[in-house]
């Protein structure tokens, strides 16, 4: 039999263990997916980019005003793929043209647009019928801080030019909002859900972009010509099929989830839609791009939905009729719980006062000029 003193000192032994074993777990390693982590403190700009400031990295803030968006379950949940690319000074530099049109995108008369080192087994399939993808592009060159963005990227066959539409270059330590997103203008990796993002332990700490139907929701007038800050354009053809009716809902439109919604009265199911709900009640998402049909979704690296997939054994993306798994659930709720932030300008990121997390933590020092 053990004495009171024995115990008292086996007791003691056994709380050391403890203790020398979380320390050697490092504590944050053994916390259970979904468990709050310490916010870091560095970041690779490659797979988050942009300035603390830049509305990709900016939280919503406390004086927000919120109004309902008023989304309603759409026909499609989708994905829209960016490329998004870490290019290395030993490819070889190819040329980039002018790509031919919409549906014949590796043709036309290669006006040059200059050149750009690339993987000869790099392949970027043509549009086809019924398959006319945005093809949104981001290029970190060598020197590691410019970015070259191409809109309706493709490349038909290994080692031939590249086809597209270049767009200006942007700073990776800048405020990175300008970019090939046709109908806004907006980034092609700024806001992206990157690959590991949805299956990872960890939280997505940035803001994120989404598709939604210019006929149903996005306003145009005169005076209001289909989009706000940060947003630079709406598409061309705004005026005749934009048809939504409240006016602060247009491209570059800032949408987020109230901070009176929670996780529980929501109802949500899955790790991917709760890790989804924090992203947009943190940060939201802008309006980017029209879907053009009855169907909403993000905007994400390409392979997203391959991974997603492959970590959860069911689609990311659905139509109506076959979204029956609990994170398609997740996703109609999220969008209908979706606010527009309607004070979100350039003096007032997020709707200003405090923010609801961190500002991102500063990024490597540059190293070299914008070229």
């Amino acid at each position: 039999m053990f004495s009171p003193r024995s115990t008292a000192h086996w007791l003691k032994q056994f709380f050391l263990l403890i203790v020398a074993a979380v320390i050697l777990c490092g504590v944050v390693a053994c916390l259970p997916m979904g468990a709050t982590r310490p916010f870091p403190t560095a970041r690779d700009k490659f797979l988050w980019p942009f300035s603390s400031a830049s509305p990709w990295n900016m939280p919503i803030g406390s004086l927000a005003d919120y109004m309902p968006a008023k989304i309603k379950p759409a026909l499609r949940f989708t994905a829209d793929q960016e490329y998004i690319f870490r290019l290395k000074t030993r490819d070889p530099y190819r040329p980039l043209y002018k790509y031919g049109s919409w549906k014949k995108r590796c043709s036309g008369k290669k006006r040059p647009m200059g050149k750009l080192p690339i993987p000869d087994d790099l392949i970027v399939p043509d549009a086809r019928k019924g398959y006319t993808p945005n093809n949104t592009a981001a290029f970190l060159l060598p020197n590691g801080r410019t970015i070259v963005q191409v809109g309706v990227l493709a490349r038909c066959q290994k080692g031939d030019p590249i086809y597209g539409w270049r767009f200006p270059n942007v700073d990776i330590y800048g405020m990175g909002m300008g970019g090939t997103h046709g109908g806004s203008g907006l980034s092609a990796i700024g806001g992206s859900i990157r690959r590991g993002e949805l299956t990872s332990d960890q939280p997505i700490r940035h803001t994120l972009k989404v598709l939604l139907w210019g006929k149903k929701y996005l306003y145009y007038s005169k005076k209001i010509p289909g989009y706000r800050w940060p947003a630079d354009r709406a598409d061309k053809y705004a005026p005749k099929q934009y048809r939504g009716t409240n006016p602060q809902f247009v491209q570059g439109s800032l949408l987020a989830i109230p901070p009176q919604v929670t996780v529980e009265s929501l109802k949500l199911q899955t790790q991917p839609g709760k890790k989804l709900f924090h992203a947009l009640q943190d940060y939201g998402a802008y309006v980017v791009d029209d879907s053009a049909w009855d169907a909403y979704g993000f905007a994400v690296e390409k392979g997203v939905p391959t991974e997603f997939q492959e970590a959860y054994g069911y689609r990311f993306e659905y139509f109506k009729g076959s979204h029956k798994k609990p994170f398609h659930t997740d996703i109609v709720k999220l969008f209908n719980a979706l606010h527009i932030v309607t004070n979100n300008d350039l003096r007032s990121v997020g709707g200003g006062g405090t923010p609801r997390v961190p500002l991102a933590p500063p990024l490597y020092p540059a190293s070299s000029k914008v070229r």
